[in-house]
């Protein structure tokens, strides 16, 4: 079989303004010198506005909140694609600038129709975002990569191969609608042409435009994946600034490793608990399509560091404490157990979400009741009158913050949860819950969310990791 690379590049491996343009099109005319086929998933670049740098996705969402005339004129002062045409030979350039122009007004067009009726959602929201940055971004992408000699198409929205259900604002993928739209990337495929495309859009059978959930550019890279996996050996390289390592950098400073493989379950869950590996989801939809394909996360300035996700990996004699990550804005739902049956059936049925970890129960005053961990404590804000019609007694304790642990092979590990109790308490933070057993891939301990706990407790529990001794 050929080998297809599809190759995810995203805001931050962007840059600001492009800045990591050049690096991309290295990484791209070496996938090409391999003589493999390829398609380039795109983000929304990042750019700097009022002295802080944002993803133009958070640009335009911050205009939504205001939708003044000259908020939605100052799209034409955002200079992040004025500088990425820098990188353009001189014969595309005036035809690159009109084309940003035309997308621009089409994203301010949006916002202007979302000022009238004063409602920004749905697909004028997928449009103000789509057409100011990951559809544009990959029609501007084509040009710059023909500058550097990658013969390259961009795919226009007519031609959208990613079908999605009418969810709009977090929908979901169709693989059967979604196969019906595939010959035109196969066409180009066959013709060793560079595909480009933006990230995070979909299209209902009627062409509404839809979006996935934030992050999700890397759902269209796996969804690409599983449209043409049964034609070509696929391979999706999420390129980053960074390998996998033990703890968000960001937060731990001492004694981080490289983590060289992780399995389906390990990489989900460390994108369910905070860690910025890869949309979690993206690791659903592998799974529920019934196909495996390998996944790289590439250090794009340092190709030969990769983390492998597979579906099922060799025991190896490496630590079996992989990851420590946290998360904020958690909620706990509390709600009686003989209701939790029918919230977790329309939770996964009617809302496809399916962000939440049921804990163990306990028992008050002859009832019993379970407790839901959500893991987005906005989303549950936002629907809370839903999730209180399934039980009005129920209650909802918001600030909670989540500490995890994650490896398949933990049960190794000696003493695990109680040196991981141990190490939070000496540093002054109260654990609420542990949630463990001998079974799982992962440690769960919930703590307030407040001051700097999370970080605390992320660092003494990652401290001790070097300490715990194996099978």
């Amino acid at each position: 079989m050929t080998k297809l690379i599809i190759a995810k590049f995203g805001g931050s491996a962007i840059g600001v303004n492009g800045i990591n343009i050049p690096t991309i099109i290295q990484r791209i005319q070496a996938f090409k010198k391999k003589s493999t086929k390829i398609i380039v998933v795109f983000s929304a670049p990042l750019t700097i506005k009022k002295q802080q740098i944002q993803s133009m996705t958070d640009v335009v969402l911050d205009i939504s909140q205001k939708l003044h005339n000259d908020e939605i004129m100052s799209l034409n002062q955002i200079e992040t694609y004025k500088n990425i045409t820098k990188f353009l030979q001189k014969k595309y350039k005036n035809h690159v600038n009109e084309l940003i122009g035309s997308y621009l007004t089409k994203s301010k067009l949006a916002l202007e129709e979302a000022k009238v009726k004063n409602d920004f959602s749905d697909d004028i929201r997928s449009r103000s975002l789509a057409y100011s940055g990951e559809i544009l971004m990959s029609h501007v992408m084509k040009y710059v990569m023909q500058s550097y000699g990658v013969d390259s198409e961009s795919i226009s929205f007519d031609c959208w191969p990613i079908i999605t259900d009418h969810n709009i604002e977090n929908a979901n993928f169709l693989l059967s609608e979604s196969t019906k739209k595939i010959k035109h990337i196969e066409h180009l495929l066959k013709n060793n042409i560079a595909v480009c495309i933006g990230g995070f859009i979909g299209k209902t059978v009627e062409g509404i435009m839809t979006t996935y959930e934030r992050g999700g550019s890397d759902r269209t890279a796996v969804d690409l994946g599983i449209l043409l996996h049964d034609k070509y050996e696929v391979e999706i390289s999420f390129e980053k600034d960074s390998s996998v390592v033990s703890a968000d950098p960001k937060i731990v400073h001492d004694e981080l490793t490289e983590i060289k493989k992780l399995s389906y379950n390990e990489a989900r869950l460390a994108g369910m608990f905070g860690m910025k590996i890869l949309d979690p989801i993206v690791i659903k939809e592998i799974i529920e399509n019934g196909v495996e394909i390998p996944l790289k996360i590439t250090n794009m300035k340092n190709p030969s560091r990769i983390t492998t996700i597979q579906k099922k990996i060799e025991y190896e004699h490496v630590h079996p404490l992989k990851i420590v990550t946290g998360k904020k804005n958690c909620a706990v739902l509390r709600i009686e157990s003989s209701c939790v049956n029918k919230l977790l059936k329309s939770l996964n049925t009617n809302r496809r979400y399916k962000e939440y970890v049921v804990l163990s129960p306990f028992t008050k005053d002859g009832i019993e009741f379970a407790r839901i961990l959500f893991l987005d404590g906005n989303y549950i804000k936002r629907n809370e009158r839903y999730l209180l019609s399934f039980d009005p007694l129920a209650n909802i304790i918001y600030n909670r913050g989540v500490i995890t642990v994650i490896g398949d092979d933990m049960w190794r590990v000696q003493q695990v949860v109680s040196k991981i109790g141990h190490s939070i308490g000496n540093v002054g933070v109260n654990i609420l819950n542990i949630d463990a057993q001998e079974e799982t891939s992962r440690i769960i301990v919930i703590i307030k969310d407040s001051d700097n706990n999370i970080e605390k407790a992320i660092n003494a529990v990652h401290s001790i990791k070097s300490t715990i001794k194996f099978i």
